[in-house]
């Protein structure tokens, strides 16, 4: 361990997940204002993107790691690796529909990140994002403003949380039955510019919220460079001028997000399409300006595919169901937890089991589901079971790392991902956030 404050951020941590609603808060600020205070910063991507689109730098992708479970111990696996192998370029990520079944909103979410960052020494910039702000298909269409109202509101909760990357993802709503690609494009253009406007209203003065977009939703068919080029048009019109654009852009390369399971619980293999990947990277930073194109659900890929993505110039890669798998599958997790995981996920999801999946299917399909209910009893797991699980997912994260070429990327961030001059509009009012906690702790 190379921070400080053991015992009271583990402490703080506790009191910030599973305390009462009246002491989470306090306790979420306290641990925000300790980071800053730490030298641990939230930042966005948008500078280092930037750099990427001028090709100052080029070989590295980003990976973008959603965690589900035991956050805060996981967290530290991810900040350990990169004191090991001096990485500085790595970002923490939860999706819209994560938050929902595995309980955790931002305020939780960046509190145990900027928890393990302090329990762990770590110094400099953290980046935190909003993976997959998703715009639900059939609740746009059946009322498009309140859709998009619930859209702003979880952009604006996430950003006060420190949230300064965001990625939009309005691909659901791309028409396919219309008979042009502006036609297929326009409602993503129009919500993914008005949301950016949006969040450029209200990112913190000093911070560039970095902005992704997403053009092909991941399961469907691949994503073309004129995909990309119609979409950037029809974008940038509704953007207007004077306003900061996207960094990145979300593509369709033939992944699907948690792998395809087969019947006997194994894994399908995937057919990833690395020259569409290289296409619209170099079309997204030659004409645009941006980072690259971003590979969502890549986890469950075999460890030989990450060495590809820099390659090709892949800005980002979005990495979920692999560490979910290792935690759930590993031979330390308590098997009577295991037993009542199961018994819950049949008893609550079983009737909506479909009669082509297998048993296995079904459970690896659902098992997400318990991430939230089952929380505390994760996060209180023994020791032992605990430690083996952390070995297992920092010799992963490590892999993970080296492919794809993140070693040694402290100097690259450092030079192109400043502090703010002023963050005293992201300090809480630290003296009443304390007061408050130590008037919990002393019972008065």
């Amino acid at each position: 361990m190379h921070g400080t404050n053991s015992g009271e951020i583990d402490r703080l941590i506790q009191t910030a997940v599973f305390g009462s609603a009246a002491e989470q808060a306090p306790a979420r600020k306290l641990i925000r204002d300790m980071a800053l205070h730490a030298g641990i910063f939230p930042a966005s991507a948008q500078s280092l993107y930037e750099a990427s689109g001028k090709r100052l730098y080029s070989g590295i992708t980003v990976p973008a790691i959603n965690i589900r479970g035991i956050t805060y111990n996981m967290a530290r696996c991810v900040f350990r690796t990169a004191h090991k192998l001096n990485a500085g370029a790595f970002i923490f990520e939860i999706a819209r529909s994560e938050m929902g079944y595995t309980e955790q909103r931002p305020a939780e979410y960046s509190a145990c990140i900027l928890a393990a960052a302090i329990k762990e020494g770590f110094k400099g910039p953290v980046f935190i994002q909003g993976d997959h702000f998703q715009v639900n298909r059939a609740r746009y269409a059946q009322d498009a403003e309140k859709e998009t109202a619930g859209m702003r509101d979880l952009i604006k909760e996430a950003v006060e949380a420190w949230f300064f990357n965001i990625d939009i993802d309005a691909s659901t709503i791309v028409d396919l039955s219309k008979p042009t690609l502006e036609e297929q494009q326009d409602g993503n253009c129009r919500v993914t510019a008005d949301l950016t406007k949006f969040i450029r209203g209200i990112q913190p003065k000093g911070i560039t919220v970095s902005v992704g977009g997403e053009i092909g939703e991941v399961g469907l068919q691949n994503s073309t460079v004129a995909d990309l080029q119609v979409f950037m048009k029809g974008y940038k019109q509704y953007l207007g001028k004077g306003i900061t654009g996207i960094s990145k852009i979300s593509v369709q390369t033939g992944t699907t997000h948690g792998g395809v399971v087969l019947p006997d619980g194994t894994m399908a293999k995937v057919k990833l399409d690395f020259n569409v990947l290289e296409a619209l990277s170099k079309a997204a930073r030659d004409e645009y300006g941006m980072g690259g194109a971003v590979q969502h659900g890549a986890s469950t890929l075999p460890d030989e595919a990450f060495g590809m993505f820099p390659k090709t110039g892949t800005v980002e890669v979005h990495l979920a169901t692999g560490f979910q798998n290792i935690l759930l599958d590993h031979a330390a997790f308590p098997e009577t937890l295991r037993q009542e995981i199961i018994k819950f996920l049949w008893e609550k999801e079983g009737k909506d089991k479909s009669a082509k999946d297998s048993d296995e299917q079904f459970l690896y399909k659902s098992r997400k589901r318990a991430f939230g209910p089952f929380k505390k009893a994760m996060w209180h797991m023994p020791e032992s079971s605990m430690v083996a699980i952390e070995k297992t997912l920092e010799e992963r994260f490590e892999l993970i790392f080296r492919k794809l070429n993140v070693v040694n990327t402290v100097d690259l961030v450092n030079k192109y991902v400043v502090k703010p001059a002023d963050v005293s509009n992201l300090l809480a009012p630290a003296s009443a956030a304390k007061t408050a906690l130590d008037a919990h702790e002393t019972g008065e």
